[in-house]
Protein backbone atom coordinates (compact mmCIF):
# COMPACT_ATOMS: atom_id res chain seq x y z
CA UNK A 1 0.00 0.00 0.00
CA UNK A 2 2.42 2.22 1.08
CA UNK A 3 4.90 1.64 -2.73
CA UNK A 4 1.19 2.74 -4.47
CA UNK A 5 0.86 5.64 -2.52
CA UNK A 6 4.33 6.95 -3.31
CA UNK A 7 4.00 6.78 -6.40
CA UNK A 8 0.62 8.20 -6.31
CA UNK A 9 2.59 11.23 -5.00
CA UNK A 10 5.48 11.10 -6.87
CA UNK A 11 3.18 11.35 -9.90
CA UNK A 12 1.86 14.42 -8.42
CA UNK A 13 4.88 15.93 -7.67
CA UNK A 14 6.20 15.21 -11.52
CA UNK A 15 2.95 16.94 -12.87
CA UNK A 16 3.35 19.72 -10.87
CA UNK A 17 7.37 20.00 -11.60
CA UNK A 18 6.15 19.55 -15.51
CA UNK A 19 3.77 22.31 -14.92
CA UNK A 20 6.02 24.68 -13.03
CA UNK A 21 8.58 24.58 -15.24
CA UNK A 22 6.77 24.85 -18.32
CA UNK A 23 4.77 27.75 -17.35
CA UNK A 24 6.05 29.49 -13.80
CA UNK A 25 9.42 31.14 -12.97
CA UNK A 26 9.86 29.84 -9.63
CA UNK A 27 10.92 32.62 -7.51
CA UNK A 28 13.45 31.59 -4.55
CA UNK A 29 13.23 34.32 -1.12
CA UNK A 30 16.05 36.03 -1.81
CA UNK A 31 14.96 36.60 -5.26
CA UNK A 32 11.50 38.25 -4.18
CA UNK A 33 13.30 40.64 -1.58
CA UNK A 34 15.56 41.84 -4.41
CA UNK A 35 13.00 42.23 -6.70
CA UNK A 36 10.45 44.59 -4.13
CA UNK A 37 13.74 46.57 -2.91
CA UNK A 38 13.59 47.45 -6.93
CA UNK A 39 10.23 48.08 -7.56
CA UNK A 40 8.56 48.89 -4.33
CA UNK A 41 7.00 52.30 -4.29
CA UNK A 42 7.43 52.99 -0.58
CA UNK A 43 11.24 52.42 -1.15
CA UNK A 44 11.15 54.78 -4.28
CA UNK A 45 9.82 57.86 -2.13
CA UNK A 46 12.57 56.86 0.21
CA UNK A 47 15.15 57.58 -2.15
CA UNK A 48 13.62 60.63 -3.23
CA UNK A 49 13.64 61.77 0.09
CA UNK A 50 17.03 61.06 -0.07
CA UNK A 51 17.89 62.51 -3.45
CA UNK A 52 16.01 66.02 -1.51
CA UNK A 53 18.69 65.51 1.19
CA UNK A 54 21.54 65.52 -1.26
CA UNK A 55 20.53 68.66 -3.07
CA UNK A 56 20.46 70.17 0.33
CA UNK A 57 23.73 69.51 0.90
CA UNK A 58 24.86 70.60 -2.46
CA UNK A 59 22.62 74.26 -1.82
CA UNK A 60 24.69 74.23 1.45
CA UNK A 61 27.86 73.97 -0.08
CA UNK A 62 27.46 76.01 -2.62
CA UNK A 63 27.34 78.91 0.26
CA UNK A 64 31.10 79.52 -0.12
CA UNK A 65 30.15 80.76 -3.66
CA UNK A 66 30.35 84.20 -4.60
CA UNK A 67 26.74 85.52 -5.52
CA UNK A 68 26.76 87.31 -9.05
CA UNK A 69 24.37 89.74 -10.38
CA UNK A 70 23.88 91.63 -13.39
CA UNK A 71 21.64 94.69 -14.02
CA UNK A 72 20.51 97.22 -17.08
CA UNK A 73 18.77 100.26 -16.95
CA UNK A 74 17.11 102.50 -19.15
CA UNK A 75 15.72 106.15 -18.28
CA UNK A 76 14.17 108.99 -20.25
CA UNK A 77 13.83 112.10 -18.41
CA UNK A 78 11.93 115.36 -20.19
CA UNK A 79 12.29 118.68 -19.04
CA UNK A 80 14.90 119.28 -16.33
CA UNK A 81 17.25 116.16 -16.09
CA UNK A 82 20.14 115.30 -14.11
CA UNK A 83 23.51 115.06 -16.00
CA UNK A 84 26.44 112.71 -15.67
CA UNK A 85 27.93 115.12 -13.32
CA UNK A 86 24.84 115.26 -10.87
CA UNK A 87 23.68 118.86 -12.51
CA UNK A 88 20.48 119.53 -13.48
CA UNK A 89 19.82 121.07 -16.19
CA UNK A 90 17.36 122.14 -18.45
CA UNK A 91 17.05 119.60 -21.45
CA UNK A 92 15.34 116.49 -22.55
CA UNK A 93 17.80 113.75 -22.16
CA UNK A 94 17.99 109.38 -22.09
CA UNK A 95 20.69 107.98 -19.43
CA UNK A 96 21.44 104.02 -20.15
CA UNK A 97 23.19 102.04 -17.43
CA UNK A 98 24.83 98.98 -16.50
CA UNK A 99 26.06 97.14 -13.72
CA UNK A 100 27.93 93.93 -12.18
CA UNK A 101 28.19 93.28 -8.64
CA UNK A 102 29.84 90.21 -6.62
CA UNK A 103 29.88 89.67 -3.06
CA UNK A 104 31.75 86.92 -1.41
CA UNK A 105 31.60 85.97 2.18
CA UNK A 106 34.71 85.87 4.25
CA UNK A 107 33.02 85.44 7.87
CA UNK A 108 29.53 84.22 9.52
CA UNK A 109 29.86 82.68 12.74
CA UNK A 110 30.64 79.57 10.75
CA UNK A 111 26.82 79.28 10.02
CA UNK A 112 27.85 77.74 6.42
CA UNK A 113 30.35 75.34 7.39
CA UNK A 114 27.85 73.92 10.53
CA UNK A 115 24.97 73.93 8.06
CA UNK A 116 27.20 71.95 5.66
CA UNK A 117 27.69 69.40 8.35
CA UNK A 118 24.36 69.66 9.44
CA UNK A 119 23.02 68.71 5.69
CA UNK A 120 25.40 66.02 5.79
CA UNK A 121 24.20 64.25 8.82
CA UNK A 122 20.82 64.63 7.45
CA UNK A 123 21.83 63.01 4.30
CA UNK A 124 23.37 59.95 6.49
CA UNK A 125 19.76 59.75 8.29
CA UNK A 126 17.81 59.24 4.99
CA UNK A 127 19.86 56.65 4.04
CA UNK A 128 19.33 54.73 7.39
CA UNK A 129 15.98 55.05 7.06
CA UNK A 130 15.97 54.15 3.54
CA UNK A 131 17.41 50.86 4.83
CA UNK A 132 15.06 50.72 7.81
CA UNK A 133 12.06 50.80 5.20
CA UNK A 134 14.19 47.97 3.21
CA UNK A 135 14.30 45.81 6.54
CA UNK A 136 10.80 46.02 7.02
CA UNK A 137 10.35 45.08 3.77
CA UNK A 138 11.90 41.94 3.73
CA UNK A 139 10.63 40.96 7.01
CA UNK A 140 7.31 41.96 5.71
CA UNK A 141 8.24 39.30 2.31
CA UNK A 142 9.62 36.77 4.42
CA UNK A 143 6.21 36.70 6.45
CA UNK A 144 4.19 36.34 3.23
CA UNK A 145 6.70 33.80 1.49
CA UNK A 146 6.82 31.47 4.56
CA UNK A 147 2.62 31.66 5.03
CA UNK A 148 2.64 30.48 1.45
CA UNK A 149 4.63 27.83 2.05
CA UNK A 150 2.89 26.65 4.82
CA UNK A 151 -0.50 26.39 2.70
CA UNK A 152 1.75 24.63 0.34
CA UNK A 153 2.69 22.01 2.72
CA UNK A 154 -1.16 21.84 3.64
CA UNK A 155 -1.95 21.04 0.37
CA UNK A 156 0.63 18.43 -0.04
CA UNK A 157 -0.83 16.87 3.26
CA UNK A 158 -4.31 17.40 1.52
CA UNK A 159 -2.94 15.28 -1.70
CA UNK A 160 -1.51 12.36 0.85
CA UNK A 161 -5.18 11.92 2.46
CA UNK A 162 -6.67 11.28 -0.73
CA UNK A 163 -4.10 8.66 -1.72
CA UNK A 164 -4.57 7.14 1.77
CA UNK A 165 -8.38 7.28 1.09
CA UNK A 166 -8.33 5.80 -2.77
CA UNK A 167 -6.06 3.13 -1.38
CA UNK A 168 -8.98 2.30 1.69
CA UNK A 169 -11.25 2.75 -0.97
CA UNK A 170 -9.66 0.03 -2.66
CA UNK A 171 -9.32 -2.11 -0.18
CA UNK A 172 -12.68 -1.65 1.51
CA UNK A 173 -14.19 -2.68 -2.33
CA UNK A 174 -12.22 -6.08 -1.95
CA UNK A 175 -13.39 -6.82 1.67
CA UNK A 176 -17.47 -5.85 0.06
CA UNK A 177 -16.89 -8.28 -2.27
CA UNK A 178 -15.32 -11.08 0.16
CA UNK A 179 -18.60 -10.39 2.88
CA UNK A 180 -16.42 -8.77 5.72
CA UNK A 181 -17.77 -5.70 5.82
CA UNK A 182 -20.99 -4.59 4.64
CA UNK A 183 -21.94 -2.15 1.10
CA UNK A 184 -22.47 0.86 3.21
CA UNK A 185 -18.74 1.24 4.47
CA UNK A 186 -17.75 1.34 0.74
CA UNK A 187 -20.41 3.98 0.38
CA UNK A 188 -18.82 5.74 3.73
CA UNK A 189 -15.16 5.54 2.59
CA UNK A 190 -15.86 6.98 -1.04
CA UNK A 191 -17.87 9.93 0.85
CA UNK A 192 -14.86 10.38 3.25
CA UNK A 193 -12.90 10.27 0.12
CA UNK A 194 -14.90 13.36 -1.36
CA UNK A 195 -14.90 15.19 1.54
CA UNK A 196 -10.73 15.05 1.41
CA UNK A 197 -11.23 16.07 -2.95
CA UNK A 198 -12.98 19.23 -0.77
CA UNK A 199 -10.33 19.69 1.30
CA UNK A 200 -7.66 19.54 -1.38
CA UNK A 201 -9.69 22.13 -2.55
CA UNK A 202 -9.84 24.93 0.17
CA UNK A 203 -6.26 24.51 -0.02
CA UNK A 204 -5.68 25.32 -3.08
CA UNK A 205 -7.73 28.00 -2.97
CA UNK A 206 -5.40 29.04 -0.04
CA UNK A 207 -2.27 28.67 -1.60
CA UNK A 208 -3.43 30.78 -4.49
CA UNK A 209 -5.16 33.29 -2.01
CA UNK A 210 -1.60 33.32 -0.63
CA UNK A 211 0.81 33.29 -3.91
CA UNK A 212 -1.57 36.90 -4.93
CA UNK A 213 -0.76 38.53 -1.87
CA UNK A 214 2.66 37.91 -2.17
CA UNK A 215 2.81 38.84 -5.58
CA UNK A 216 0.67 42.13 -4.76
CA UNK A 217 3.69 42.92 -2.34
CA UNK A 218 6.22 42.28 -5.02
CA UNK A 219 4.10 45.00 -7.08
CA UNK A 220 3.94 42.51 -10.14
CA UNK A 221 2.36 43.57 -13.14
CA UNK A 222 -0.96 41.67 -13.93
CA UNK A 223 -1.37 40.73 -10.56
CA UNK A 224 1.21 38.46 -10.61
CA UNK A 225 -0.07 35.81 -12.89
CA UNK A 226 1.60 32.54 -13.52
CA UNK A 227 3.44 33.76 -10.17
CA UNK A 228 4.98 30.69 -7.71
CA UNK A 229 7.60 30.19 -5.48
CA UNK A 230 10.15 27.64 -5.03
CA UNK A 231 10.12 24.98 -1.84
CA UNK A 232 13.45 25.13 0.28
CA UNK A 233 14.30 21.89 2.26
CA UNK A 234 12.82 22.64 5.74
CA UNK A 235 12.46 19.49 6.93
CA UNK A 236 14.28 19.68 10.42
CA UNK A 237 14.27 23.32 10.92
CA UNK A 238 14.35 22.76 14.98
CA UNK A 239 17.67 21.67 14.45
CA UNK A 240 18.73 24.50 16.25
CA UNK A 241 17.61 24.08 19.98
CA UNK A 242 17.18 27.25 22.29
CA UNK A 243 20.34 27.25 23.99
CA UNK A 244 21.26 28.19 20.76
CA UNK A 245 19.70 31.43 20.32
CA UNK A 246 20.99 34.64 21.39
CA UNK A 247 19.94 36.44 25.04
CA UNK A 248 18.38 39.62 24.36
CA UNK A 249 20.57 41.87 25.83
CA UNK A 250 23.05 39.99 23.43
CA UNK A 251 21.17 40.63 20.36
CA UNK A 252 20.23 44.32 21.74
CA UNK A 253 24.05 45.20 21.85
CA UNK A 254 24.32 44.23 18.42
CA UNK A 255 21.68 45.62 17.08
CA UNK A 256 22.17 48.90 18.53
CA UNK A 257 25.87 48.66 16.39
CA UNK A 258 24.50 48.08 13.05
CA UNK A 259 20.47 48.21 12.87
CA UNK A 260 19.27 51.55 10.68
CA UNK A 261 16.82 52.87 13.01
CA UNK A 262 19.63 53.76 15.41
CA UNK A 263 21.93 54.88 12.82
CA UNK A 264 19.31 57.46 11.96
CA UNK A 265 18.20 58.78 15.09
CA UNK A 266 22.01 59.43 15.86
CA UNK A 267 22.65 61.40 12.76
CA UNK A 268 19.78 63.63 13.15
CA UNK A 269 20.78 64.07 16.85
CA UNK A 270 24.28 65.07 15.34
CA UNK A 271 22.62 67.28 13.10
CA UNK A 272 20.44 69.24 15.63
CA UNK A 273 22.98 70.04 17.50
CA UNK A 274 24.74 71.52 14.27
CA UNK A 275 21.83 73.51 13.97
CA UNK A 276 22.25 74.62 17.27
CA UNK A 277 25.83 76.47 16.07
CA UNK A 278 23.96 77.68 13.14
CA UNK A 279 21.65 79.68 15.02
CA UNK A 280 24.39 80.95 17.33
CA UNK A 281 26.22 82.30 14.35
CA UNK A 282 23.29 84.97 14.76
CA UNK A 283 24.88 86.46 17.50
CA UNK A 284 28.39 87.31 15.43
CA UNK A 285 29.31 90.07 12.95
CA UNK A 286 29.44 89.33 8.99
CA UNK A 287 32.58 90.01 7.01
CA UNK A 288 32.17 90.05 2.97
CA UNK A 289 34.02 90.78 0.36
CA UNK A 290 32.32 93.31 -2.14
CA UNK A 291 33.11 93.88 -5.86
CA UNK A 292 31.37 96.00 -8.66
CA UNK A 293 31.80 96.99 -11.84
CA UNK A 294 29.23 99.57 -13.63
CA UNK A 295 29.07 102.07 -16.76
CA UNK A 296 26.57 104.07 -18.76
CA UNK A 297 25.97 106.36 -21.71
CA UNK A 298 24.27 109.95 -21.10
CA UNK A 299 22.37 111.52 -24.28
CA UNK A 300 20.89 115.06 -24.04
CA UNK A 301 18.40 116.42 -26.60
CA UNK A 302 19.47 119.17 -28.43
CA UNK A 303 23.05 119.55 -27.10
CA UNK A 304 26.33 120.09 -28.94
CA UNK A 305 28.31 117.03 -29.92
CA UNK A 306 30.99 118.30 -27.10
CA UNK A 307 28.19 117.53 -24.42
CA UNK A 308 27.20 114.68 -26.15
CA UNK A 309 30.40 112.13 -26.20
CA UNK A 310 30.94 109.58 -28.13
CA UNK A 311 29.34 106.04 -26.85
CA UNK A 312 33.01 104.61 -27.18
CA UNK A 313 34.37 107.23 -25.60
CA UNK A 314 31.37 107.49 -22.61
CA UNK A 315 31.91 103.90 -21.96
CA UNK A 316 35.65 104.32 -21.34
CA UNK A 317 35.08 107.62 -19.25
CA UNK A 318 31.72 106.31 -16.83
CA UNK A 319 33.10 102.72 -16.05
CA UNK A 320 33.69 102.52 -12.16
CA UNK A 321 35.41 100.09 -10.47
CA UNK A 322 34.54 99.50 -7.06
CA UNK A 323 36.15 96.78 -4.45
CA UNK A 324 35.72 96.85 -0.70
CA UNK A 325 34.41 95.50 2.39
CA UNK A 326 31.00 95.28 4.70
CA UNK A 327 30.90 94.28 8.03
CA UNK A 328 27.43 93.67 9.81
CA UNK A 329 27.22 93.55 14.00
CA UNK A 330 24.02 92.47 14.86
CA UNK A 331 22.84 94.80 18.02
CA UNK A 332 19.24 94.39 18.32
CA UNK A 333 17.23 91.88 16.47
CA UNK A 334 14.11 91.88 18.91
CA UNK A 335 15.39 88.61 20.19
CA UNK A 336 15.19 86.46 17.36
CA UNK A 337 18.75 84.63 17.56
CA UNK A 338 17.81 84.14 20.93
CA UNK A 339 14.65 82.20 20.37
CA UNK A 340 16.31 80.72 17.51
CA UNK A 341 19.05 79.36 19.80
CA UNK A 342 16.19 78.21 22.30
CA UNK A 343 14.16 76.43 19.82
CA UNK A 344 17.43 74.90 18.73
CA UNK A 345 18.22 73.81 22.16
CA UNK A 346 14.89 72.16 22.43
CA UNK A 347 15.27 70.09 19.46
CA UNK A 348 18.64 68.52 20.53
CA UNK A 349 16.52 67.39 23.55
CA UNK A 350 13.59 66.34 21.85
CA UNK A 351 15.69 64.14 19.70
CA UNK A 352 17.46 62.90 22.08
CA UNK A 353 14.13 61.36 23.70
CA UNK A 354 13.80 60.20 20.36
CA UNK A 355 16.66 58.30 19.84
CA UNK A 356 16.12 56.64 23.38
CA UNK A 357 12.75 55.81 22.51
CA UNK A 358 14.18 54.30 19.72
CA UNK A 359 16.42 52.13 21.74
CA UNK A 360 13.89 51.19 24.15
CA UNK A 361 11.10 49.82 21.44
CA UNK A 362 14.09 47.88 19.78
CA UNK A 363 15.19 46.60 23.10
CA UNK A 364 11.34 45.24 23.36
CA UNK A 365 11.03 44.22 20.10
CA UNK A 366 13.82 41.78 20.75
CA UNK A 367 12.49 40.77 23.85
CA UNK A 368 9.99 39.86 21.72
CA UNK A 369 11.57 37.80 19.02
CA UNK A 370 13.42 35.81 21.82
CA UNK A 371 10.31 34.94 23.48
CA UNK A 372 8.58 33.92 20.13
CA UNK A 373 11.37 32.13 18.83
CA UNK A 374 11.91 30.08 22.30
CA UNK A 375 8.07 29.62 22.12
CA UNK A 376 7.88 28.69 18.47
CA UNK A 377 10.83 25.97 19.34
CA UNK A 378 8.89 24.45 22.32
CA UNK A 379 6.15 24.55 20.24
CA UNK A 380 7.53 22.24 17.23
CA UNK A 381 9.01 20.08 18.90
CA UNK A 382 5.96 19.60 20.48
CA UNK A 383 4.10 19.48 17.69
CA UNK A 384 6.47 16.66 16.44
CA UNK A 385 6.22 14.37 19.15
CA UNK A 386 2.18 14.39 18.23
CA UNK A 387 2.29 14.03 14.84
CA UNK A 388 4.88 11.41 15.42
CA UNK A 389 2.04 9.99 17.35
CA UNK A 390 -0.84 10.27 15.59
CA UNK A 391 1.26 8.68 12.41
CA UNK A 392 1.90 5.68 14.45
CA UNK A 393 -2.25 5.70 15.84
CA UNK A 394 -3.16 6.14 12.22
CA UNK A 395 -0.87 3.27 11.18
CA UNK A 396 -2.58 1.05 13.79
CA UNK A 397 -6.03 2.15 12.56
CA UNK A 398 -4.97 1.27 9.06
CA UNK A 399 -4.10 -2.27 9.99
CA UNK A 400 -7.54 -2.55 11.89
CA UNK A 401 -9.49 -1.31 8.94
CA UNK A 402 -7.80 -3.50 6.88
CA UNK A 403 -8.42 -6.64 8.14
CA UNK A 404 -12.74 -5.36 8.87
CA UNK A 405 -12.11 -4.92 12.80
CA UNK A 406 -12.82 -1.78 12.53
CA UNK A 407 -15.58 0.64 10.97
CA UNK A 408 -14.71 3.60 8.27
CA UNK A 409 -15.96 6.04 11.11
CA UNK A 410 -13.05 4.98 13.43
CA UNK A 411 -10.75 4.88 10.46
CA UNK A 412 -11.76 8.18 9.40
CA UNK A 413 -11.61 9.76 13.13
CA UNK A 414 -7.97 8.75 13.18
CA UNK A 415 -6.90 9.87 10.00
CA UNK A 416 -8.88 13.26 10.88
CA UNK A 417 -6.59 13.32 14.31
CA UNK A 418 -3.90 12.49 11.92
CA UNK A 419 -3.89 15.37 9.45
CA UNK A 420 -4.40 17.92 12.05
CA UNK A 421 -1.35 17.21 13.95
CA UNK A 422 0.69 17.13 10.59
CA UNK A 423 -1.09 20.67 9.90
CA UNK A 424 -0.12 22.21 13.34
CA UNK A 425 3.71 20.40 12.84
CA UNK A 426 3.57 22.53 9.42
CA UNK A 427 1.75 26.01 11.17
CA UNK A 428 4.61 25.18 13.72
CA UNK A 429 7.67 24.91 11.59
CA UNK A 430 7.22 27.86 9.73
CA UNK A 431 6.13 29.89 12.60
CA UNK A 432 9.84 28.54 14.43
CA UNK A 433 11.65 29.52 11.28
CA UNK A 434 9.63 32.86 10.95
CA UNK A 435 10.50 33.78 14.47
CA UNK A 436 13.87 32.83 14.95
CA UNK A 437 15.14 34.29 11.27
CA UNK A 438 13.30 37.78 12.85
CA UNK A 439 15.79 37.13 16.21
CA UNK A 440 18.88 36.66 13.63
CA UNK A 441 17.37 39.77 11.30
CA UNK A 442 18.05 42.06 14.79
CA UNK A 443 21.69 40.46 15.60
CA UNK A 444 22.72 41.64 11.79
CA UNK A 445 21.88 38.86 9.77
CA UNK A 446 20.03 38.98 6.44
CA UNK A 447 16.60 37.15 5.96
CA UNK A 448 17.48 33.98 4.06
CA UNK A 449 16.18 30.30 3.67
CA UNK A 450 18.16 26.46 2.71
CA UNK A 451 18.35 25.72 -1.16
CA UNK A 452 15.55 24.89 -2.62
CA UNK A 453 14.23 21.09 -3.70
CA UNK A 454 13.51 22.83 -7.25
CA UNK A 455 10.07 22.62 -7.45
CA UNK A 456 6.64 24.61 -6.53
CA UNK A 457 5.14 21.60 -4.05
Amino acid sequence: MKRKIKRYLLAICLCWTLSAGAQTRLWTLEECIRHATENNIDLKQKLLEQESREIEMNTARNSWLPNLNAGLGQNFDFGRSPSKDGVIVDRNSANSSAYLQASIPLFDGFKIPNTIAARKLDLRAAVESFNKAKDDLAISIASYYLQALYYKEILHIAELHIALTSEQVAQTEALVNTGKVPLSQLYDIKAQRAKDEVTRTEARNNVTLALLNLAQLLELERGGDGFDIAVPDLQEPAGRQTADILSPELVYWNAVAVKPQIKEQEWLLGSRKKMLKVTQAGYYPQLNLNLSYSNGYYYYSGASDIVNVRFNDQLRQNERKTIGFSLTVPIFNRFEVRNSVRSARVAIISQELAMENTKKTLYKEIQQAYFNATSAQEKYTAATQSAEAGREAFKYAEERYATGRSTVFEYNESKTRYAQSLSEQAQAKYDFIFRTGILDFYNGKPITLPEVTGNGM
